[in-house]
């Protein structure tokens, strides 16, 4: 059977992050309890949009099984727990889901307690991501988290003591007023409560967010790049030297304990997603929910479903090929060249001679026995191994 994954957007917010361009909202939770009965009509009437992609329904519940199912945000652990736990439910109901499944709820700490974590538990959510960001407080208050490291602990502890083993935490890197000791700081604090799963992102400067207005405006000074670079190569020494893999461009893992959620994204995996904004990629389509949540929901109680979907690309033989070969790339391995003639019947060192020769002189990849890959230099560069790839 085909592997499929499914993303479940929850859009609402105790308070939106200043750097964050999400599709999210704070202040609204009012509204949380109409939208998750909108996303339940969605989910069992899912068929509906089918047609309009020229998917064959029958082929689809025949051929598919879930492997992956991500609860994403927003924060979804600002909603009531129940609202979560229905969803998932449907979701079980509707498709095939495999014994095996990974369950992630994304959670922030402030947003839960040990009744809580305890319902995702028992609901089968097998896996926690845990926004932190950073370890010191006067840095998350800039970036206007909503809680302090001291509770961001508490949270880690009390999910450890309700039994899950698998758990990720987010941190950033390039944060205002974010020196490198501040982040080694932070990096030896989090590996002493042994989780499993780091992802490490760098700041980007959204257009239109408030932190972008401070910045612009002088109040706030970010790191130099080459400073941010040292504190991205700083941070893969320390949690290499613990025991961690680095697997992907932004994320560690303990062994056993990789993303399979963010794997099945770059091995160019099929998905669906629910919610406003949500993306979902099936049959050589990538398609996406519209992101007006008045809209959205109007168009659910007036059961026109399709109507909340948007084509994005419908893409030929070489958008695939182009695609598989830029998204290889996020993994440090690469792309397996066995596995490229395996799916596509083709050698990418030929198909892609070009390209793969211009990156090699530029020092960008590297080509072993079975993986074109990174090296350190396009590690730091890796856009513009993208860009040969668009």
């Amino acid at each position: 059977m085909r592997e499929l994954g499914i993303y479940v957007h929850i859009p609402f917010c105790i308070k939106k992050c200043k750097y964050c361009d999400f599709i999210s909202f704070d202040n609204i939770l009012e509204k949380s309890q109409i939208y998750c009965k909108s996303l339940i009509d969605t989910i069992e009437n899912v068929e509906i949009i089918f047609p309009k992609l020229n998917i064959s329904v029958n082929e689809f519940k025949e051929n598919f099984i879930i492997n992956t199912i991500y609860f994403g945000g927003g924060t979804p652990s600002s909603i009531d727990s129940d609202l979560i736990i229905e969803i998932l439910k449907t979701i079980k109901k509707k498709f095939k889901v495999a014994n095996n499944c990974e369950i992630t709820i994304e959670i922030n700490p402030g947003t839960v307690n040990e009744q809580k974590l305890k319902n995702y538990k028992d609901a089968g959510f097998n896996r926690i991501s845990i926004g932190l960001q950073e370890t010191h407080n006067n840095i998350l208050n800039l970036i206007g988290r909503i809680h302090t490291y001291e509770q961001f602990v508490e949270s880690f502890k009390m999910a450890r003591k309700i039994g899950f083993e698998n758990i990720n935490i987010d941190l950033m890197l390039g944060l205002p007023n974010q020196t490198l000791e501040n982040l080694e700081e932070s990096i030896n604090r989090v590996i002493e409560l042994k989780p499993n799963h780091i992802s490490l992102y760098s700041l980007i400067l959204e257009s239109g967010t408030d932190l972008e207005k401070s910045v612009n405006a002088g109040k706030l000074l970010l790191p130099q790049e080459d400073l941010e670079r040292k504190m991205y190569h700083k941070t893969k020494i320390i949690l290499e030297k613990n025991g961690f893999s680095h697997y992907e461009i932004s994320n560690f893992a303990k062994k056993g304990f990789e993303s399979k959620h963010n794997l099945n994204c770059w091995d160019q995996k099929e998905y669906l997603g629910f919610g406003i904004s949500a993306h979902s990629y099936l049959e050589k389509i990538r398609f996406s929910n519209i992101s007006d949540l008045d809209r959205y929901l109007l168009n659910i109680k007036n059961s026109k479903f399709e109507d909340n979907i948007e084509i994005n690309e419908i893409q030929n033989h070489e958008d695939i090929l182009k695609e598989y070969m830029m998204l290889g790339f996020r993994k440090l391995d690469g792309v397996k060249i066995s596995e490229f003639e395996y799916k596509f019947r083709i050698n990418p060192l030929f198909y892609f001679r070009f390209e793969i020769s211009k990156l090699e002189e530029e020092g960008l990849i590297e080509v072993d026995l079975d993986n074109i890959k990174l090296t350190k230099k396009g590690l730091d560069l890796a856009n513009l191994v993208f860009e040969e790839f668009v």
